[in-house]
């Protein structure tokens, strides 16, 4: 988000003003909390489809638009999180062969401290 409103105000703004907008961004993301969780995250889970072949969505997530599909159970059981308590809902997302496999590992820094204490409030040790 910082770095698109940078180049947007840069556009808009133009030079010689928007050197001190570059210098502020510049100096914003240099000094931020850095993390490579989530690149770590997406090749482990690239990794594990490229080993493992592609896994079905389970049944409770898919969209039951026909009798056909409603017959075999599509949707059954969904539940929307954003329709309970802190818009969570304890139903596993995972295919089958995954619960409980964790690919995303918060890092130790400020931010991902607070998705930690999230997931765990949520999913206890489960996905940590």
């Amino acid at each position: 988000i910082m770095a698109n409103n940078t180049f947007q105000a840069v556009a808009t703004i133009g030079y010689p003003e928007s050197r001190i907008i570059l210098s502020q961004c510049a100096i914003y993301l240099a000094t931020s909390p850095k993390s490579n969780s989530t690149y770590l995250a997406i090749d482990a889970a690239l990794a594990h489809v490229r080993k493992n072949g592609v896994q079905p969505v389970p049944l409770h997530l898919r969209n039951g638009v026909t009798n056909l599909m409603k017959d075999l159970n599509y949707g059954k059981d969904y539940k929307y999180a954003h329709d309970h308590k802190d818009h969570f809902v304890e139903l596993e997302f995972m295919p089958e062969t995954l619960i409980g496999h964790a690919f995303y590992q918060p890092a130790e820094n400020p931010t991902e401290a607070i998705i930690k204490q999230r997931m765990e409030k949520f999913w206890k040790q489960k996905y940590i």
